[in-house]
């Protein structure tokens, strides 16, 4: 099959990614082979190909496929697989697998398994012809998406819809969305089904036009320091949930939420100064469990929600993650085979 590998990570520009022929994966006897028909390019994919998480061990082998944003059509079932059978059409979210029996796992939290395997960082992903998916890990796709819509339902449409759960109850509540791209750009719709009013900050024209059509109350640019200074004054954000890669930006939005608020990070951040005074609730959030992306997908298919994107081909998966580094993706990026 054909296949972008990463078998040595380095910046884009020395170009770290490989197109080649590389043997159909052997399948275990709960897993199934999908031929893949689109698959989401995350700037998570972008940091483990330049070399940002070799510390915390991503990836955890090399060569390695990435891409963890999956939708295709079944090719082959494992003998021991009954919930799916070939020519079924399914998606692979970056929770490849988890243990089942941890207290985690136990309680529907499987995201936070000590033991799980990551689409395209511990097992590889859908830059690729064909992926391998476990069976219970697998979620059917409503025939009214095609597959390039529903593959970014699975990293941005999970994480955005998980972060809003963390964040709730917003009935009436007022809420500021920081970073407007591929996950930003979900949380404004779910926010928005949840009942709150929702303020949309981004440095980028671009998105923000992108946050009021999709529903968003009021857009602020992020340099506008007068309408960032008049926003915390009124003292009205009952939550902030951050999506810009910035300590900065983190710590504006723990300065903009009123007194007993919460501010939900979904991006890695060194927090400064905090008063424990104000008795605000900060809180981390990384994608969702299978139930989530279930619901996920329920709301896409009544069109509730919907991923933007641009479309590009395996081959041009270089290409789009270097759009993406630029700031040149509007969204999200999506290859399609």
């Amino acid at each position: 099959m054909k296949a972008v590998l990463l078998t040595k990570p380095s910046p884009l520009e020395e170009n770290p990614l490989i197109l080649q022929q590389v043997d159909l994966p052997r399948l275990k006897e709960d897993e199934v082979l999908i031929r893949t028909e689109a698959c989401g390019v995350c700037r998570s994919n972008l940091h483990m190909i330049e070399g940002d998480w070799i510390e915390r061990g991503v990836p955890a082998k090399l060569p390695i496929i990435p891409g963890h944003e999956i939708v295709g059509t079944i090719e082959e079932v494992g003998s021991r697989v009954s919930q799916f059978k070939k020519g079924d059409r399914v998606g692979l979210q970056p929770l490849w697998s988890s243990c089942g029996r941890c207290s985690y796992c136990r309680t529907g939290r499987e995201q936070l398994c000590p033991f799980k395997e990551i689409t395209g960082e511990t097992v590889d992903g859908g830059y690729a012809e064909f992926v391998v998916g476990k069976e219970d890990f697998l979620y059917p796709i409503p025939d009214s998406l095609s597959a390039a819509e529903a593959a970014p339902l699975f990293c941005p449409g999970i994480t955005a819809f998980h972060a809003i759960q963390k964040a709730g109850p917003l009935v009436g509540k007022r809420v500021a969305i920081f970073g407007i791209g591929g996950v930003g750009h979900m949380a404004v719709q779910f926010a928005c089904l949840a009942g709150a009013t929702v303020i949309a900050l981004s440095r980028n024209p671009k998105h923000l036009q992108i946050a009021k059509e999709l529903g968003a109350h009021d857009c602020i640019d992020a340099n506008d320091s007068q309408r960032l200074e008049k926003l915390k004054k009124e003292a009205d954000i009952d939550c902030a949930v951050v999506f810009a890669p910035s300590n900065a930006v983190a710590q504006q939005a723990i300065s903009l939420v009123k007194p007993g608020g919460k501010i939900v990070l979904g991006v890695n951040a060194l927090l400064g100064e905090f008063s424990f005074v104000e008795e605000k609730v900060i809180l981390g959030t990384v994608i969702g469990p299978r139930e989530e992306m279930k619901e996920v997908l329920r709301l896409a298919a009544e069109g509730k929600i919907k991923a933007i994107s641009q479309i590009f081909t395996l081959e041009q998966a270089p290409e789009a993650l270097l759009k993406l580094k630029k700031g040149e993706i509007l969204s999200r990026a999506v290859l399609v085979m």
